[in-house]
């Protein structure tokens, strides 16, 4: 008899561990797998993930063609807000100190449209141009390019030097 009963106590034990293992692992199982995002939540992240679903640029990459050395050339990027949240720019800075953007503090909201002025210092800079403005923001980061070519100025024609026939006293 005691054997019996020390052999039902010892399967009451195996059977009641075993249920409580199998239990923390569905439990374990249940908090592991990936929680289904809606369809929306998904297009929203890939497009604060994509600055080409969130914003488009009437160009990205313009051509001032032949310009004069000595005024600065100025464009403007127009920007709009394609996407369902607002737009901020960070940042945006020239690939040299020639190349100066300016843009946006306020957020730009969405279907609403705004720019990014670069202006090239042509001053001592004859010859072909090949720059680039990269604009930081919230949904990604774009690199917008100018290009063109400075034509040199025509250097001032210089003085014939002074005769003594020509000084007065």
């Amino acid at each position: 008899m005691k054997k019996t009963v020390l052999l039902l106590s010892t399967f009451a034990l195996i059977a009641i561990n075993g249920i409580s293992q199998t239990k923390e692992k569905s439990a374990s199982m249940v908090n592991t797998q990936p929680v289904a995002q809606p369809a929306q939540q998904t297009q929203d992240a890939a497009a604060a993930a994509n600055p080409d679903l969130s914003m488009k640029f009437n160009e990205e990459d313009h051509n001032f063609g032949n310009i004069p050395e000595g005024p600065s050339a100025t464009y403007d990027f127009e920007l709009k807000n394609i996407g369902k949240v607002p737009i901020i720019i960070s940042n945006a800075h020239g690939s040299c100190g020639c190349t100066v953007p300016t843009w946006p503090k306020e957020p730009i909201l969405p279907g609403k449209t705004s720019k990014i002025t670069v202006t090239y210092s042509t001053q001592g800079r004859p010859g072909m141009i090949s720059k680039t403005v990269t604009v930081t923001t919230n949904v990604g980061t774009k690199v917008l390019k100018i290009s063109g070519n400075v034509d040199k100025a025509d250097t001032p024609a210089t003085p014939a030097p002074a005769t003594p026939a020509d000084v007065k006293h």
